[in-house]
């Protein structure tokens, strides 16, 4: 197995291709130690199996802007590239997590495997959106491509209280991102956050991207965008500059901040949200959306023993089994007994 070459020069096996520039760019932005756990910096591999339709290829690219910066988003994949090959250049580019697509004939799975041994855990995609879904259901869509410098926030709920195998999937979605310290964290790269939610209920994980938006409290609509754009407002048909804050119209006042969406900043983020004002928080979700279920958990890398669900041995029956089982042979004994006392068998010996 070979690796892009820089240049000219034309790269050679059949691995996935991730273009020369590209790769240098990550190598050269991304550390490659994470300064809170002291280990390497998780990355990931988003990428298909098989033939899958275009809106799961918009989907997989999304799946790759989720898990942004640290992972491939130009990766390059051939019909001839087998498990092996993603496995070859990952131990190099010290890719941890794969994330693997595929279109059989029930529904669409999704693979979430940490590499290079396992385990592994299947998801079925019982419903999902993308992002460009969701951004036409909103009025204002929001997702600057400056939110995606930095990895998201990962957010679990519902996890808690169930034992295998949800304890180590937990244990994944947390290891699967770099890890964060509250008291060191830099709140201006806090810009998106990923929540899993598993409904007990229905057995199944919501899966939701939002962008995270902070908004100064009892400051007008106007004066925000004035600070935020830098930009001279047209005041061509106005006598004074306070008729563009106080004419009706203009959004002059502040707008209704919920309380329990209110915090205080222990650091400055921007020019409007200060350390020393309250800001309100936003979460506005720009997708992709997806509904979960899990169907099957491996030991290893999309092989191994099969931990989820607990296969069911032959010859091995439980308590209750085993004493329905005894009650059917006595029943059946009781019956047999009284067989002979049946006039068939006398009747044929006389005939």
């Amino acid at each position: 197995m070979r690796h892009p070459k820089s240049g000219r020069g034309k790269r050679r096996g059949r691995g996935p291709r991730i273009p020369a520039a590209v790769l240098r760019k990550q190598q050269a932005a991304a550390p490659n130690v994470d300064q809170v756990t002291g280990a390497k910096i998780p990355k990931s591999f988003v990428f298909s199996r098989g033939k899958i339709p275009s809106t799961l290829r918009h989907l997989q690219q999304d799946l790759r802007k989720v898990m942004l910066p640290y992972t491939a988003l130009n990766l390059k994949e051939k019909k001839r590239n087998n498990l092996k090959d993603f496995l070859n250049v990952a131990g190099p580019l010290g890719v941890t997590h794969f994330m693997i697509l595929s279109n059989p004939k029930s529904l669409p799975h999704l693979r979430m495997a940490k590499t290079p041994q396992g385990p592994t855990y299947t998801f079925q995609i019982e419903e999902y959106a993308l992002a460009a879904d969701i951004a036409n259901s909103q009025k204002r869509p929001r997702c600057p491509p400056g939110i995606f410098k930095n990895s998201p926030l990962v957010v679990l709920s519902g996890f808690t209280g169930h034992g295998e195998p949800y304890k180590s999937l937990v244990q994944y979605f947390q290891y699967m991102v770099p890890a964060i310290d509250p008291n060191t964290v830099k709140l201006s790269t806090c810009q998106r956050v990923l929540l899993l939610k598993y409904d007990k209920e229905k057995g199944i994980v919501d899966f939701r991207h939002y962008s995270i938006k902070l908004q100064p409290v009892g400051v007008s609509r106007k004066i925000r965008k004035l600070m935020q754009n830098n930009q001279v407002p047209d005041l061509r048909d106005l006598k004074d500059v306070s008729d563009y804050m106080t004419k009706a119209g203009y959004g002059s006042e502040s707008e209704v901040d919920d309380e329990a969406a209110t915090v205080s900043l222990v650091s400055d983020v921007d020019k409007l949200n200060r350390a020393s004002r309250k800001s309100a928080v936003r979460l506005q979700e720009i997708g992709p959306r997806m509904t979960m279920r899990l169907v099957k958990v491996e030991s290893g890398l999309c092989s191994g023993d099969v931990l989820y669900p607990v296969p069911v041995v032959k010859g091995e029956q439980t308590e209750e089994e085993t004493e329905g089982q005894e009650a059917e042979d006595d029943e059946s004994a009781d019956g047999s007994e009284d067989e002979p006392e049946d006039g068939s068998q006398d009747d044929t010996e006389d005939e």
